[in-house]
């Protein structure tokens, strides 16, 4: 059995993982589980790829000769030129919260016609193997911004996220129905494949 140690300590992540892995001979572990000597680093690449690396390679420094995992995600707006990206989370600066970042897409689309709306959230998972191999797996959920909040589930964008051929967005979808169709469930999917065949 190998084992993956993963640069999150958000439970809901790491149980989507174990799931999604759990034909595989894998075992799979937070960061936060082995060691309290990890500081999560600063990201600051331009990229989903960028950021998804530099958190696995923070990990891979504590632990040379183990497979490690970092994912990073967020929302790309067609007509922002792709913002909030990868600083979704730090959308309405450092002091952000969900509310404040869903305050500013909005009044950024507040001008965007109906027809102008697209977005796809999309998902980076970095996986570095022992050897030193870096592999990166993708993951899109095609959608747009709708006008108005809704749904109370889920987190941060979801709210105003309608995918593609769905009557629900994220935030009114149940958890479950969500991971059908998310990004991180497709980055996941292809990390899968990858790990069938290599391991």
């Amino acid at each position: 059995m190998i084992e993956i140690i993963v640069a999150s300590g958000n439970k809901h992540k790491i149980t989507e993982i174990k799931h999604i892995l759990n034909e595989l001979d894998v075992n799979v572990k937070s960061v936060y589980e082995i060691t309290n000597e990890y500081d999560e680093p600063l990201e600051n690449g331009e990229t989903f790829e960028d950021n998804a690396y530099i958190k696995a390679a923070a990990i891979r420094n504590l632990f040379p000769n183990c497979y490690v995992l970092a994912d990073d995600s967020g929302l790309m707006v067609e007509a922002l030129n792709g913002d909030p990206g990868v600083h979704s989370a730090r959308y309405a600066g450092e002091q952000h919260n969900d509310a404040d970042n869903n305050a500013l897409l909005i009044k950024n689309m507040s001008n965007v016609a109906e027809d102008k709306r697209s977005a796809k959230f999309v998902s980076v998972l970095c996986l570095i193997e022992p050897d030193g191999k870096v592999n990166n797996f993708r993951g899109e959920c095609e959608g747009k911004i709708i006008y108005e909040k809704r749904g109370d589930n889920g987190f941060g964008y979801d709210p105003y996220f309608l995918p593609n051929g769905e009557v629900k967005t994220f935030a009114e979808m149940l958890e479950e129905d969500k991971n059908m169709i998310s990004h991180r469930k497709k980055a996941l999917e292809k990390l899968m494949a990858y790990l069938k065949e290599n391991i």
